[in-house]
């Protein structure tokens, strides 16, 4: 990630540069790999970075098992890995194209979200 700095509010289209980037890291770790299953994984990630938010939250309602202490730092911290390995595995799945298919997708659901809202009230 040489040449990519993160710092104060950031843009979109800077997040989708880093997240190029380290779409490019995981791409090369698993070159071994045929494409689809590195999608395949990627996909995979997001649901284990939700999981361990999830786990997180139970941790800090006093629902495990473990004695280890979780707080909404690590909820909101495992939150946003589970987004940047969403957007990533967007990335695997759509290429260049990512941004675009995640600003469609976006304004798509934020409309539905308003119709919604606009036929409650």
């Amino acid at each position: 990630m040489d040449g990519i700095t993160i710092t104060g509010a950031t843009t979109l289209d800077e997040l989708w540069g880093v997240v190029g980037a380290l779409a490019d890291v995981c791409a090369s770790a698993g070159a071994h790999l045929p494409e689809e299953e590195l999608k395949a994984l990627q996909v995979g990630k997001v649901a284990e970075e939700a999981g361990e938010a999830m786990h997180a939250l139970h941790g800090l309602k006093g629902l495990t098992t473990c004695t280890d202490r979780h707080d909404w730092d690590e909820v909101g911290n495992d939150l946003t890995g589970a987004v940047l390995a969403s957007m990533i595995a967007l990335r695997y799945v759509h290429g260049e194209k990512a941004p675009e298919v995640f600003t469609t997708v976006l304004q798509r659901r934020t409309r539905r979200g308003r119709e919604v809202l606009e036929g409650a009230a």
